[in-house]
């Protein structure tokens, strides 16, 4: 895992050099696009600052980075420069983290790990459609109970059935009796092909999936599945603190992940990032989009062009060695305030790789939860959870207020 570090210089340099691959509205004579740089009245491109500001020069020159540009005809030459941008960003991803082979993988920045997660089951689907001619009604998602609430959107505009795991109350892990039992189930009702998806950190607790036991599982029953990974809390986390993980494309079961900048990275929200294995974005080819170079294999379709380059300014900014120095100190830290929780005999769940804590609310004040602004697993009924989650802002000092207050609310009342 190595990307290297740029200096701010060389940054700004790059980014500069991708704006002027790109289209200038400013000076050439565009007549066809339907879209021009942000409104000047707002957002002069001449303010000094600028000079110094990579995103924010990309951000006002608007560039759209419609289409996936992984594949090899899908730049739109007008904005080539900062695409070939997003495309090294892909691949850095896609390659150094999770320990892709040289471009053997697809992938784009989406508006979030929403779409990002209903691209993958929207490709599955096609892919099961086309290829073993099955109807919608025989292709099942299956995903756990703490998974994020895109998998049921998912299945709702795909019109799939859907089978939610149940899992273990205190390892959040999904239920192996109850996985079997539904597996069954789905066979017996005419179920012939599966989207498993799998969580690298659920959003609640920070659970990661069983990935061994469960694949292990559908395919010593072979059965026809595809298993996408949802990672959009854990991918920018996990493979930094725990250098031997299950989750990547070195595992041959594994055909995409979802990973979110606008989490851990700290990028701007509209961050997401799908990747892929090579062969699968084909399936969701817009054939419509004539009029796009290449046309379109998105959900969204046009997107800024100035989020992918604050990704890829992020991760250059610390290179490989810094990033992974950076996500050790987090879990370091929340592995202190696990520490000071146990010394009080509070029960909790927390994944030992992952910087998210879940405190049973049997143990935490209404009051000290707002306080603190702590957020609870439902808020449709007494929760039964709180979690913290140990992000940059959150310092040791509002750490040790937090567990000085969560003590005195542990100790009995004198009478």
């Amino acid at each position: 895992m190595f990307w290297e570090r740029y200096s701010h210089d060389a940054i700004n340099q790059r980014v500069e050099e991708a704006l002027q691959q790109n289209i200038n509205l400013h000076k050439e004579p565009v007549l066809g696009i339907p879209g021009t740089y942000l409104d000047q009245e707002e957002f002069y491109e001449d303010a000094p600052f600028l000079q110094d500001a990579p995103f924010l020069r990309t951000l006002i020159a608007n560039p759209n980075h419609i289409g996936c540009h992984t594949l090899s005809d899908n730049h739109l030459s007008y904005f080539k420069g900062t695409q070939q941008l997003e495309t090294e960003l892909i691949r850095i991803c896609a390659e150094q983290i999770f320990g892709g082979q040289p471009n053997q993988q697809d992938g784009y920045v989406t508006p979030g790990g929403t779409e990002a997660n209903i691209q993958a089951m929207w490709i599955y689907r096609n892919y099961f459609m086309h290829e073993k001619k099955a109807r919608p009604e025989e292709i099942a998602v299956l995903f756990s109970q703490d998974s994020h609430y895109s998998m049921p959107k998912g299945v709702n505009l795909l019109g799939l059935p859907a089978a939610v795991l149940p899992v273990d109350d205190c390892t959040r892990q999904i239920n192996q009796e109850a996985l079997e039992k539904t597996v069954a189930d789905l066979t017996e009702k005419g179920i012939k092909h599966y989207i498993l998806i799998l969580n690298l950190s659920t959003t609640m607790f920070g659970s990661v999936d069983d990935i061994a036991r469960i694949t292990t599982f559908l395919k010593e029953k072979q059965l026809d599945f595809r298993l996408h990974i949802d990672a959009a809390f854990g991918g920018f986390i996990y493979p930094f603190t725990n250098p031997e993980s299950a989750f990547s494309f070195r595992n041959p079961d594994i055909t995409s992940i979802t990973i979110d900048a606008h989490k851990m990275l700290q990028t701007p929200y509209g961050t997401g990032i799908f990747l892929i294995r090579k062969g699968w974005m084909e399936y969701v080819c817009t054939e419509e989009a004539q009029y796009i170079p290449g046309k379109d294999f998105t959900l969204c379709g046009s997107r800024s062009g100035a989020n992918a380059i604050s990704v890829w300014m992020i991760l250059r900014t610390h290179g490989s060695e810094g990033w992974r120095v950076k996500m050790q100190q987090l879990n370091d830290r929340t592995t202190r305030l696990c520490h000071k929780l146990t010394g009080l005999g509070i029960d909790y769940f927390r994944n030992p790789y992952i910087n998210i804590i879940a405190i049973r609310s049997r143990f935490v004040s209404a009051r000290l939860a707002a306080k603190y602004h702590l957020v609870a697993d439902t808020y449709e009924r007494e929760p039964g959870w709180y979690k913290i989650v140990v992000m940059p802002h959150v310092r040791q000092g509002i750490l040790d207020q937090f567990i000085s207050e969560l003590q005195a609310e542990q100790l009995p009342v004198e009478v």
